[in-house]
C-alpha cells in the first residue's frame, strides 16, 4: 500500500475537513448503535417487567455503585411474613465499587433508604422509591441503607450502612428530564407516554445520524475532488517536464490512460476510505462496544472469528491488485487502439480493413474483459464468504448468550438487544469486507500514476551559462546518438559548423538521421557522445528555458491548440498585442484567410486543427515562429503535405523568416534546397558532404542520387 500512502499527501492539507468527517462518522456510529439499545426500554415497557423508570434507575445504580437488582414481574417484591413487606434483592455487588465497600453483597435485601439516620422500626418503603433515591443521590451526599442478609448459619440479620455518592453519570440530568415526561404508575397511559419518549429519542438520533451522513458524504467527495485536482496538477506539471524520448518509446495513450482512468480509480479508493472504510467499521465497533456493556464474555467469543476474516480478506485483496494492474494496462492499450483507428480511419476505409481493425480491437477488448471478470469474481466472492464466516461466529455467540440467559446472568430483553447488536455489527463488517479490495485496486492505480511522477525530468543545469546572443557559430562536434532501446546509433560522429545567419539545408534519404540531428539542438534528446556548442558554450551547460527561447520549430506535423487563432499565433509570446499578431500573420501569408473566417482572429481552432486545411494550419504555425522572432529556426519538412498554392506562399514566408537568421531546413523538394547557403548531405547517420548545390552536384554521388530521385519531384 506504499503507493496509496503517497496519495494521502494530497489529502492531509485538508485536515479540518477530515476532522469534521471523523466527527460525523463517530456521531453516525454512536447514534446507529444506540438506536438498537432502545429495544431494551421498549421491551421493558411492553412486557411490563419494571417500567421505564425502573430500568433507567437500575442501570444508574449499577454504574454508580456496582450493584444490580433482581427484576420482578409486574409487581414489587414482597414478603408478607416479614416486618418489611417490600425490598430490593441484590443480584450483584462488584468489588472495589461503592456498594461493596459499604458492606452490600449479592442476595442481600435492601428494605429502607433515607437521607437521615434510620430508626429501629422505620416501616415499609416501596421498592421503586428506594431505587429512585439511590439513582438520584447528588454528588458527595449520603444515604443510609437498612438491609437484611443471611449469616453463614442461615439466620437472617439486620444491618444499617451508609453510602457517600460519587459524581452522578454525565447523562443523569438528561435521562431524568426525559423520565419526568413519563408517569411512574403502571397504567396504560404511562406505557403510552414511555413509548412516545423512546420514539422521540429514536427520532432525534435518526435525524442527527442523517445530518451527519450528509456532511460526511459531501465533505468526503469534496476532499477527494480537491485531492485529485492537486494530483492531476502535479502529474501534468511533471509530464510536460519529462523527456520527449519517454513518449517516443512508450507512446502517449498509456500516459493519458494513467492520467484519466487511473487517477479516477485512485480517487475512488480515497472516497472509500472516508466513507465505507471508516463508517462501516465504526458502526460495527460501536455496536460491539454497546454489546460489550451488556456482556463482554459473549463479545470476546464473537471476536474469535476476526483472524479468519483477516486472512480471507488479505488473500482476496492480493488477487484484486494483480488483476487491476492488468486491467489498467488493457485500458491503456484500448485507448491507444481507439486513437490509432479513429485518426487512421481514412486508411482503414480505403484499404477495406474494417474487419481487421474490428478483430484487433476485439482482442484488446477481450483481454480487458478477462481481467474485469477476475475482479468481479473476487468482489462477488468477498461478501458471501464474509457472511458465512460471520454466521458461524454469530451462531457461537447466540448459543453462549442463550446459556447466559438460562443461567440467569442476563435477562430476556438484554438477550434480544445483544442479538441485534451482534447481528448488526456482523452486517457492518460484511459491508466493509470489500473495502480492502477497493484499496488494492486504488493502490494498483496509484502505482501506475506515480510511475509517471517517478520518471526523471529533462536534465537541466542549476548554474546555466547564458550567451546573450549568438555572435559567431553553432557547432556539432563528434555527435553520436542512439535512441533508448535501439541496437544501433542513429547518428555517428557527426561534425558540422554553421555560421550565424546562415541558412543550411539538411538533405538525405528517409531514416538517414536528418530530424534526429536537429532534435538535438533544442535538446529534445541529448547526444550519446559529443557536444553541441553555441559560440563555444555547450548547450548542456545552458538552462533549457534560455536555450529554447532562442529556437522556433516548424515541423511536418502541425501542432495547434484548442484555442483562438490569435492565441495559437501568440503561443510562443503570450504578451504580444493584437497588432503584432496580425503583422506576424501577414508575414506568414496567413492574414488573408484568417480575415475571411467568421470570427477572424478570435475563431476557435478545433481539435487537431479541424476546419482548416494543412496549408492554412502550416502558415499559422509559421506566424507563431515569426512572432517569437527566434535566433535559430528549424524547418522540418513542413511542406510535404501542402498544395502548390500553399507551398508557394509558405516559401515566400520562409524566405522572409530566414533572412539574417540562422536556420536549418529539412526538405525533399529542390525549390526549398536550392537557395540555401549550405547544404549538408547525411547518409546512414553520417554527414558525407557539405557545400552549395553547384558544388555537391559535381562531387557528391549521394547528393546527386537524392537530386535525381527526390529533390526534382
Amino acid at each position: 500500500m506504499n503507493y496509496f500512502k503517497r496519495l494521502l499527501k494530497y489529502i492531509w492539507p485538508q485536515w479540518p475537513r477530515i476532522i469534521v468527517i471523523l466527527v460525523c462518522v463517530f456521531v453516525i456510529a454512536l447514534t446507529f448503535s444506540a438506536s438498537f439499545l432502545t429495544v431494551i426500554p421498549l421491551l421493558k415497557v411492553m412486557m411490563g417487567q419494571e417500567g421505564l423508570h425502573g430500568w433507567a434507575h437500575r442501570n444508574i445504580c449499577s454504574y454508580r455503585y456496582g450493584i444490580d437488582f433482581y427484576v420482578p414481574d409486574n409487581t414489587e417484591l414482597s414478603d408478607p411474613e416479614n416486618a418489611y413487606s417490600t425490598f430490593l434483592l441484590l443480584t450483584k455487588a462488584e468489588e472495589d465499587k461503592l456498594g461493596y465497600k459499604s458492606g452490600l453483597r449479592a442476595n442481600d435485601r435492601i428494605v429502607y433508604v433515607s437521607k437521615e439516620q434510620i430508626g429501629e422500626n422505620p416501616g415499609s418503603m416501596a421498592a421503586s422509591e428506594m431505587l429512585d433515591k439511590l439513582a438520584n443521590l447528588g454528588a458527595d451526599k449520603r444515604l443510609y441503607i437498612k438491609y437484611l442478609s443471611y449469616e453463614d448459619s442461615g439466620e437472617e440479620s439486620e444491618h444499617t450502612t451508609e453510602i457517600k455518592a460519587n459524581a452522578p453519570a454525565f447523562y443523569l440530568g438528561a435521562s431524568q428530564g426525559l423520565l419526568s415526561m413519563v408517569s411512574q404508575t403502571d397504567s396504560r397511559n404511562s406505557k403510552s407516554e414511555a413509548m412516545r419518549v423512546v420514539m422521540l429519542v429514536v427520532a432525534g438520533m435518526t435525524v442527527l445520524r442523517c445530518v451527519s451522513r450528509f456532511f460526511q458524504g459531501y465533505l468526503s467527495q469534496k476532499v477527494v475532488n480537491i485531492g485529485l485536482a492537486d494530483l492531476r496538477d502535479d502529474v501534468f506539471s511533471h509530464i510536460v517536464e519529462m523527456p520527449i524520448g519517454y513518449f517516443s518509446l512508450k507512446g502517449s495513450s498509456d500516459t493519458v490512460s494513467k492520467f484519466l482512468q487511473d487517477s479516477q480509480m485512485a480517487g475512488n479508493g480515497i472516497k472509500t476510505v472516508f466513507e465505507k472504510a471508516i463508517r462501516e467499521p465504526a458502526k460495527g465497533l460501536m455496536c460491539l462496544a454497546m454489546a460489550f456493556m451488556l456482556s463482554w464474555q459473549i463479545v470476546l467469543v464473537f471476536l474469535c472469528g476476526i483472524p479468519f476474516l483477516g486472512f480471507a480478506i488479505n488473500k482476496l485483496g492480493r488477487r484484486i491488485k494483480k488483476a487491476t494492474k492488468k486491467s489498467l494496462v488493457s485500458w491503456g492499450q484500448m485507448l491507444s487502439k481507439l486513437d490509432e483507428s479513429v485518426n487512421g480511419l481514412r486508411a482503414v476505409k480505403v484499404y477495406n480493413q474494417q474487419d481487421r481493425e474490428k478483430q484487433s480491437f476485439r482482442g484488446v477488448n477481450q483481454r480487458l474483459l478477462k481481467e474485469q471478470n477476475k475482479i468481479a469474481k473476487v468482489n462477488a466472492l468477498t461478501s458471501p464468504l464474509m457472511e458465512v464466516l460471520g454466521l458461524f461466529a454469530g451462531i457461537i455467540g447466540f448459543l453462549m448468550a442463550l446459556e447466559w440467559v438460562l443461567a440467569g446472568n442476563m435477562d430476556e430483553t438484554e438477550f434480544f438487544a445483544m442479538l441485534m447488536l451482534l447481528g448488526t455489527s456482523a452486517e457492518s463488517f460484511r459491508k466493509a469486507s470489500n473495502v480492502w479490495n477497493k484499496l488494492q485496486q486504488a493502490n494498483a492505480a496509484c502505482e501506475r500514476i506515480f510511475s509517471l511522477v517517478d520518471t526523471d525530468k529533462e536534465r537541466d543545469t542549476s548554474r546555466p551559462a547564458v550567451p546573450a546572443k549568438i555572435e559567431n557559430e553553432i557547432t556539432f562536434k563528434n555527435i553520436s546518438f542512439r535512441y533508448p532501446g535501439a541496437k544501433n546509433d542513429a547518428l555517428k560522429n557527426v561534425n558540422l559548423t554553421v555560421k550565424k545567419g546562415e541558412n543550411i539545408a539538411v538533405v538525405g534519404s528517409n531514416g538517414s538521421g536528418k530530424t534526429t540531428l536537429l532534435n538535438l539542438l533544442p535538446r529534445f534528446y541529448d547526444p550519446t557522445e559529443g557536444e553541441i556548442l553555441l559560440d563555444g558554450v555547450n548547450i548542456q551547460d545552458m538552462s533549457l528555458k534560455n536555450l529554447r527561447e532562442k529556437i522556433a520549430v516548424v515541423s511536418q506535423k502541425v501542432i495547434t491548440f484548442h484555442d483562438t487563432v490569435a492565441q495559437n499565433i501568440a503561443y510562443g509570446r503570450p504578451s504580444a498585442n493584437r497588432e503584432e499578431i496580425i503583422q506576424a500573420a501577414k508575414l506568414a501569408y496567413a492574414d488573408e484567410f484568417i480575415k475571411s473566417m467568421t470570427e477572424g482572429y478570435d475563431t476557435i481552432i478545433g481539435e487537431n486543427g479541424a476546419g482548416l486545411s494543412g496549408g492554412q494550419l502550416q502558415r499559422i504555425v509559421i506566424a507563431r515562429a515569426v512572432l517569437k522572432d527566434p535566433e535559430i529556426l528549424i524547418f522540418d519538412e513542413a511542406m510535404s503535405q501542402v498544395d502548390a498554392d500553399s507551398e508557394a506562399k509558405i516559401n515566400q514566408a520562409l524566405e522572409q523568416l530566414t533572412t539574417e537568421r540562422t536556420s536549418f531546413v529539412i526538405a525533399h523538394r529542390f525549390s526549398t534546397v536550392i537557395n540555401s547557403d549550405v547544404i549538408a548531405v547525411i547518409d546512414q547517420g553520417r554527414i558525407v558532404d557539405t557545400g552549395r548545390h553547384s558544388e555537391l552536384i559535381e562531387r557528391c554521388q549521394t547528393y546527386k542520387n537524392l537530386y535525381e530521385t527526390q529533390l526534382l519531384q
